[in-house]
């Protein structure tokens, strides 16, 4: 079995066709260290009827990858994808999709399964490399090959395929994916990347790295191929005769409808009026199985329409300049009982933005063949059907859902306060109650207005904004700020950018292109920061910095630091201690295991009981010092006195009173409460206490 390498520094991949799936198009084995992933490609042999190109993507975690047994105990095996695995098929998903040849109907998919985990190396980049050699050493129609790479950032270095603990401890974690053209140029297809306030010149250097990694990598599958590829299919993806002859026929009356198009804000008035028409000549002249085709051309001579004005006479449908910003309006304290709320608008988009405050337990846990860990900012994204207007099953969130709440989560993340000043866990949810371009980045607007109304201490304010782009060829482009619905439908790249005054926080791109040259994604990066900051004043007008108190509505924690040593003192046997005080004082108790304890309640009263109790537990009980404790065991030399919760010492016989005592039950009683003195406290712990000095020392 032959095997390809490749090194980058001190990471080399390496490449196997181990013909697993030897029924597939296509198949390949990348490695990095010992994290190894498969790909394996496959395509219909009949076309199908769809409207759009039918691919699937699915990156499969395993858990027995990185030795783990996963699911719960009554279902020991893999459910539904984790956010993860759901986030990196997206991302394959957008690298690839825009190399297929336009007009392919056979249905492809594209399975992505990480075989083993070594704790260091990322199986997701990995498996968009694997994605492309799969496609390209097969016979499925595909523009390849592409490069996809890894890049993180610390101080002033960049770190190329960084391993995790890398990651964590970088200023930047990005992927990035393209491929060069005939001339040599690089061409960024795909960009996912979270970034802490990075400067545009900076990233824009990570880009240009990335370039070269991508280049070496292209030009590492093409040889490959050379020696293992296969043929490509030879598939007819032209449109049929009759469907053309029809088109044609309709074109001339749609222009001439279209010569009259009154651009402005009632272009969707306009475009239904034309709709109708062209409905009621089709229905005249045309069978039904013929309609279909006769109406496509509808949108294809539309979409025509808005470019050329864009391209020619930079001319928006909707009136606006192509760097100009629609109208913005944000308000805070929408909702009365949450712990902060805010309405984010931008046109005809609306995002409704509601903030949660949970004690530290309320984290949510994660489990997943990567990580185990804890989350303590949660975002998440709704996007139901009445947002444009439309009638369709509600069902649980899908793969855009948790796509948009990630960009969100990313882009504010690097501003919330760490966890020992706002030890709070902070849910956000979005709720797109209408949409017209860009949800996603109204809701990381909406997000910020909502958490400085719920008094979260955020750094600074963080907004975002989606650029678009038309293009007829790398020298010949517009780049439009803030696109709508139908120009994200009609135009190249929805490259959407997210930070504060200081810099970038997250980037998300799509292309419908093959690909930017570094000139576009300069320029977008540019427009994206101008515009950025006239959001975030449009914030500040809003609400200029986060309000000084908490909703009375969210609970209150206060939080105070033990000795480690001590926490098995609180919690007690089996948890009796600590149960003991959340279930009298009604209070939420977090402990971690550097002996920081959080008290949570929305009672003031019950947290100062509770953090009362607590410090009885763990101080340290000196010599000479009185307490009034209760009897808790009596043995014939003495009696068992708890001075404090937890805490007790022993009264020997000789000390209890100032005469001889024949038997202690003759003087104590299990349950009585007396007076003690500390008169000794050993460095073992033990505590000795004398009843008699506590009654002299009252006397005197």
């Amino acid at each position: 079995m032959k095997e390809y390498n490749i090194k980058f520094g001190e990471k080399e991949i390496s490449v196997r066709f181990d013909n697993f799936a030897e029924q597939a198009n296509g198949e390949v084995t990348v490695r990095c260290g010992e994290t190894v992933v498969l790909a394996v490609v496959t395509m219909t042999d009949e076309d199908v009827e769809r409207d759009f190109f039918p691919l699937s993507v699915s990156y499969e975690e395993k858990f027995y990858a990185a030795g783990k047994i996963s699911g719960s105990r009554y279902t020991r095996r893999e459910g539904k994808p984790s956010d993860k695995a759901t986030l990196t098929s997206r991302m394959i998903d957008r690298a690839i999709r825009p190399k297929f040849p336009e007009g392919l109907k056979r249905e492809v998919q594209v399975i992505v399964t990480c075989l083993s985990f070594d704790e260091e190396n990322d199986p997701g980049v990995l498996g968009m490399i694997a994605a492309s050699l799969a496609l390209h050493i097969s016979d499925i129609p595909w523009n390849g090959p592409l490069g996809s790479v890894r890049l993180a950032k610390k101080e002033k270095d960049f770190l190329v395929f960084p391993t995790y603990i890398e990651r964590d401890d970088s200023d930047m974690d990005s992927v990035i994916s393209g491929f060069f053209d005939n001339e040599g140029d690089i061409l960024i297809n795909m960009i996912d990347g979270s970034f802490n306030e990075t400067s545009e010149e900076t990233t824009e250097k990570a880009f240009d790295l990335g370039g070269d990694i991508i280049k070496k990598l292209c030009e590492f599958q093409e040889k490959i191929k050379e020696e293992e590829g296969k043929e490509k299919a030879d598939i007819s993806i032209s449109p049929k005769e009759d469907d053309e002859k029809i088109k044609k026929e309709r074109e001339k009356e749609i222009e001439n409808e279209l010569k009259d198009f009154k651009i402005g804000k009632e272009y969707k008035e306009e475009i239904k009026k034309i709709k109708k028409r062209a409905r009621e000549i089709i229905e005249e002249r045309y069978e039904e199985e013929e309609r279909g085709k006769a109406f496509s051309c509808f949108e294809d001579l539309l979409k025509k329409f808005i470019r050329k004005n864009i391209l020619e006479k930079e001319e928006r449908i909707d009136g606006r300049k192509i760097d100009e910003l629609r109208k913005i309006n944000c308000s805070v304290g929408i909702l009365p009982r949450t712990h902060g709320s805010a309405l984010f608008e931008r046109g005809e988009t609306k995002a409704l933005s509601i903030i949660t405050l949970g004690a530290p337990g309320e984290q949510q846990l994660l489990d997943d063949m990567e990580l185990s860990e804890k989350k303590r900012f949660m975002h998440h994204y709704n996007f139901p059907p009445y947002s444009v207007g439309e009638v369709r099953p509600i069902r649980g969130p899908g793969r855009r859902e948790i796509g948009h709440g990630m960009i969100g989560e990313k882009g504010i993340l690097p501003l919330l306060p760490t966890e020992e000043d706002f030890s709070y866990t902070i849910r956000a949810v979005s709720e797109i109650v209408s949409s017209n371009g860009s949800t996603s980045m109204a809701s990381v607007c909406g997000v910020t207005l909502a958490l400085m109304d719920a008094g979260v201490p955020i750094r600074r304010p963080v907004a975002g904004i989606s650029i678009g782009l038309v293009m007829d060829s790398k020298e010949n482009y517009k780049v439009l700020t803030d696109i709508q619905g139908i120009e994200d439908h009609c135009g190249d790249m929805d490259f959407k950018v997210a930070g504060t005054r200081e810099g970038i926080t997250v980037i998300q791109l799509d292309v419908k292109i093959e690909g930017l040259t570094k000139k576009i994604i300069k320029e977008t990066l540019q427009r994206a920061k101008e515009t950025r900051i006239l959001l975030i004043e449009k914030i500040e007008e809003a609400i200029p910095q986060p309000r000084e108190n908490l909703s009375p509505y969210a609970p209150r924690i206060v939080t105070l630091k033990i000795d480690p040593e001590k926490i098995g003192d609180v919690i007690g046997p089996k948890g009796k201690t600590i149960n003991e005080i959340i279930e009298k004082t009604e209070v939420t108790i977090d402990i971690d295991d550097l002996g920081i304890i959080s008290v949570s309640s929305q009672n003031e009263e019950a947290i100062e009981r509770a953090i009362s109790w607590i410090k009885n537990i763990v101080r340290e009980v000196k010599e000479g010092e009185v307490f009034v404790g209760k009897v808790v065991k009596l043995f014939s030399f003495g009696a068992v006195v708890e001075i404090l919760p937890g805490q007790e010492g022993l009264v020997h016989i000789s000390e209890i009173a100032n005469r001889r005592i024949e038997k202690v039950e003759d003087v104590l009683a299990i349950g009585q409460e007396v007076k003690v003195k500390v008169i000794k406290v050993e460095s073992g712990g033990k505590t000795s206490l004398s009843i008699k000095r506590a009654e002299e020392g009252e006397k005197r």
